[in-house]
């Protein structure tokens, strides 16, 4: 049996490893290669994740990895879009196929596809989005002149599940944005798939999020299967327990920081990965409290945990909605965070 591990240990490794302690002086693409991709539903998510990591991030260095191609958006973990390295994105991709593929065949377009050559469809849509990037639902409609008796939008939902999508510049952008315009990832890199070991996924995981147990690594990927890979593994891993008695699992150097290391106060963006990184997530936020997650709120960190919501407001004001009672010293600490963002985006 390894040591216990209190969920304040927990937390602390957490912050300290998703940078959250300290901003570092890091570039924004070694920060994305470390954070192991960052969620980006919302396209402005990841500059403000980004900013909340590092000193002196501005928003133009982001948009120049996305023109250059050093970072792309595209659908990876969990079936959701994520900011990673262009090299990351090759990797990774391939791991997300089979999870997509059973969402075909199970999800809400399921009976609507039925009977079709979903490898057909897939073929004709990679060279229409080729060709000339465009929108799902577009490429979808192109699709009808072979496929008539079938609607655009399941043939365009089609596509983003079977091909490996890359939501193109202005997508995603700060300064400008617009909608979501595809192209393959191949096509957009000159290069073609190549995927990592499944080790190398658990490894690059627990160093961003560890120490984690086996279904934490599979909430977080969306990979089933994984207890195998963290058996061969063991032999390079030091193991821990869960105050409950669950076995986690991490690498022997990754930094375990004191439990009362003090943090700061932290402003997240929507679906920030720490949130979701977990199949037991109450090392930073409690269960009761996972609804504001799921609407989307952007969270607000006291002492490591999710204390508050906040927004901005049409006036470019920053609003906190606060979930516990803070003292009035903590809420001084998060009124000057708010007033550091209000500054950075203006």
């Amino acid at each position: 049996m390894g040591t216990t591990l209190s969920q304040d240990a927990l937390n602390r490794a957490l912050i300290e490893r998703q940078m959250l302690r300290e901003r570092a002086d890091k570039s924004a693409l070694a920060t994305i290669n470390h954070l192991f991709g960052i969620q980006a539903q919302e396209p402005k998510s990841p500059y403000i994740g980004l900013w909340t990591r590092l000193k002196n991030f501005q928003p133009q260095e982001l948009e120049d990895l996305l023109v250059s191609r050093q970072a792309v958006r595209i659908l990876l973990m969990r079936g959701t879009i994520h900011l990673v390295s262009a090299q990351d994105a090759l990797g990774l991709r391939p791991h997300t196929q089979l999870k997509l593929d059973r969402e075909l065949q199970s999800g809400p377009f399921a009976k609507r596809l039925r009977g079709l050559d979903l490898d057909a469809v897939a073929e004709a849509g990679r060279k229409i989005l080729e060709d000339a990037p465009q929108g799902t639902a577009e490429a979808g409609r192109q699709l009808l002149e072979r496929w008539p008796d079938r609607e655009h939008t399941v043939l365009g939902n089609a596509l983003r599940n079977k091909l490996a999508l890359v939501q193109i510049p202005p997508r995603g952008l700060w300064h400008r944005s617009g909608r979501a315009v595809c192209t393959t990832l191949e096509a957009w890199l000159d290069q073609e798939q190549h995927p990592m070991s499944r080790e190398t996924l658990v490894l690059r995981y627990l160093k961003a999020f560890g120490p984690s147990t086996v279904m934490d690594a599979q909430q977080w990927s969306g990979l089933t299967r994984l207890t195998e890979v963290f058996e061969k593994l063991r032999p390079e891993l030091v193991t821990f327990r869960t105050e409950a008695g669950k076995e986690l699992f991490d690498l022997p150097d990754a930094p375990r920081p004191d439990p009362e290391t003090p943090v700061p106060v932290r402003l997240l963006p929507e679906f920030d990965n720490i949130l979701l990184a977990y199949a037991d997530r109450r090392r930073v936020i409690s269960d009761d409290r996972l609804g504001v997650v799921i609407g989307g709120k952007p969270t607000v960190l006291v002492d490591g945990y999710v204390v508050a919501t906040w927004s901005i407001t049409k006036e470019r004001t920053i609003t906190v909605d606060y979930i516990d009672q803070l003292p009035r010293s903590r809420q001084k600490a998060v009124a000057e965070e708010c007033d550091r963002l209000r500054d950075w985006i203006g």
